[in-house]
């Protein structure tokens, strides 16, 4: 938990007393390896905090695995569309590692914002990062070579290489596992 409020707290300072109110609000999760936080068609009702472990969000197309994002430690992860409008998931959440997260349902974060007007400071903040990240992958996958993209995650993530399978980062990079081995035979 500890983890968890000094990372909120970088994003923007909270009150003590705000910092109490989530301390209450979140709970605790632990997942094992390949088990799924959510699964396409279930509406997401939580927010999580990845303290510990690696997960990966894929879409199911025509019976393929199109992974479109990781998250690892210290990153707030859900499937933003279903938390936010409290419909049905399209994409799956799956731990690529035994995982720890700490948990808060979207009704409890509702209420935290009509409390403390800094708890949806932070937020706003956080879903910022969000946005960024995903414009940034938008940008990658329509203006960048394969060995551009590849070279890119090297730079900002090298630690993907060392925790992910290598047919998630190729299919996250939008390419075959075999263009992914000649590239990387490359750098």
């Amino acid at each position: 938990m500890q983890q968890l409020l000094t990372h909120i707290t970088n994003y923007a300072p909270l009150s003590n007393e705000a910092q109490h109110a989530l301390q209450n609000c979140f709970e605790k999760i632990t997942i094992a390896k390949h088990e799924f936080l959510l699964t396409q068609g279930q509406v997401c009702r939580y927010l999580y905090f990845l303290e510990k472990g690696a997960l990966r969000g894929f879409y199911n197309l025509d019976g393929k695995e199109i992974t479109h994002w990781f998250g690892f430690e210290k990153d707030f992860v859900t499937s933003f569309h279903s938390f936010i409008t409290q419909e049905a998931a399209v994409e799956n959440i799956q731990l690529l590692e035994g995982s720890i997260l700490w948990a808060i349902s979207k009704e409890t974060l509702t209420q935290l914002f009509n409390q403390y007007h800094e708890i949806e400071r932070l937020m706003r903040i956080a879903y910022e990062k969000y946005y960024i990240r995903l414009e940034e992958r938008f940008v990658n996958a329509q203006f960048k070579t394969a060995s551009e993209r590849y070279e890119n995650l090297l730079q900002q993530t090298p630690h993907i290489i060392e925790r992910v399978p290598l047919g998630y980062i190729a299919s996250y990079l939008g390419i075959s596992q075999e263009t992914l081995s000649r590239i990387r035979s490359k750098f």
